[in-house]
């Protein structure tokens, strides 16, 4: 089993910034891909951004292209989002999540979340 613990979501101004991170235990594999997602009230869970093993690849979706930043530190086996000039709509829970095919389709398992509210 692999288990993960998010931190770092809050109550920040639009235009602000946040960093959330994201720590792996358990049966993670040798490599893994890990990611986040991120559900606002009423709507359906959508993906961030993913990072694979190494960091070479990297993937976001165009809502946060250009604003967010995904790194990772596989000594610490933790997965950080960068959050910057933050908008009202990406309020929402985020959650990590780990891909153990390194497929970027495949997400076995996932953190309680953490919440990231922004006023405007």
């Amino acid at each position: 089993q692999v288990q993960l613990v998010e931190s770092g979501g809050g109550l920040v101004q639009a235009g602000g910034s946040l960093r959330l991170s994201c720590v792996a235990s358990g049966r993670t594999g040798s490599t893994y891909v890990m990611g986040w997602f991120r559900q606002a009230p009423g709507k359906e869970r959508e993906f961030v951004a993913a990072i694979s093993w190494s960091g070479g690849r990297t993937y976001y979706a165009d809502s946060v292209k250009g604003r967010f930043t995904i790194s990772r530190d596989n000594a610490k086996n933790t997965v950080y989002l960068q959050m910057n000039s933050l908008k009202p709509e990406d309020t929402a829970v985020y959650y990590c999540a780990v891909d153990p095919t390194n497929s970027f389709a495949h997400w076995n398992y996932w953190g309680q979340g953490t919440q990231v509210t922004v006023s405007s």
